[in-house]
């Protein structure tokens, strides 16, 4: 995977980089990859095929809720290669398996995502026309998605891990969500990530922090040197 520089991202980057609305701080971020392999996307891509197939010589689908009929599917399971090692890239600090992601990933509608983004971002909406003279937010994102993965070839994937495998999650966040949109043709994925933290709890960890370490200067303080 390689990370792809594309201007029209810029700019919508750049204000949701920490969009601070009083109560509430969003942090949102769009990147571009393209899927060709570098060397190390290539043993990581080997080790997560090795990983499904050997899931899919111990399993049976008997269970309704088992992954074998999709990761079956060699074109399926390079979907999901392709998507893990967007999230990889994104977090090269978490570890992240192919069958555990899996069971994360969903293929939505584009109306789908309009309703997330109706829901979550009505006020990030509202400053972005503040600031932009009334252009919509949306169409601006819309536009620059388009312009790197085509949205009408695309298939669109949202990522919805638990709370132990969210590496999304600060402190702090009352919500989260990801999307990918991935072009076959292309071989590119636009990510999307955001979140929105409570500025109220962030202060109160700070503050927690500073006593912590008022606490210790006064234990030293107080030693015996």
């Amino acid at each position: 995977m390689k990370f792809l520089e594309y201007t029209p991202l810029d700019s919508i980057n750049l204000f949701l980089n920490h969009l601070n609305l009083g109560e509430s701080t969003i942090k949102g971020n769009l990147e571009a990859f393209s899927c060709k392999h570098t060397g190390t996307d290539r043993k990581l891509s080997l080790s997560l095929e090795h990983e499904i197939l050997d899931y899919l010589g111990q399993s049976s689908d008997s269970d309704p809720s088992s992954p074998v009929e999709y990761l079956s599917s060699r074109s399926s399971r390079r979907t999901l290669i392709y998507l893990v090692l967007t999230l990889s890239h994104m977090y090269p600090d978490y570890d992240f398996s192919a069958i555990r992601a899996h069971l994360f990933f969903r293929e939505e509608e584009w109306e789908t995502f309009k309703q997330i983004y109706d829901t979550y971002l009505f006020e990030a909406a509202r400053e972005w026309a503040i600031a932009h003279g009334g252009c919509s937010l949306l169409e601006s994102m819309t536009k620059a998605i388009d312009e790197v993965v085509k949205l009408n070839e695309c298939e669109i994937y949202s990522y919805n891990p638990d709370f132990d495998g969210d590496p999304f999650l600060e402190k702090g966040a009352i919500w989260s969500f990801n999307f990918f949109f991935y072009n076959r043709k292309l071989k590119r994925v636009v990510s999307f990530r955001c979140c929105c933290i409570s500025n109220l709890a962030t202060e109160g960890f700070l503050a927690d922090e500073m006593f912590g370490e008022e606490e210790e200067e006064d234990l030293f303080i107080g030693m015996d040197m």
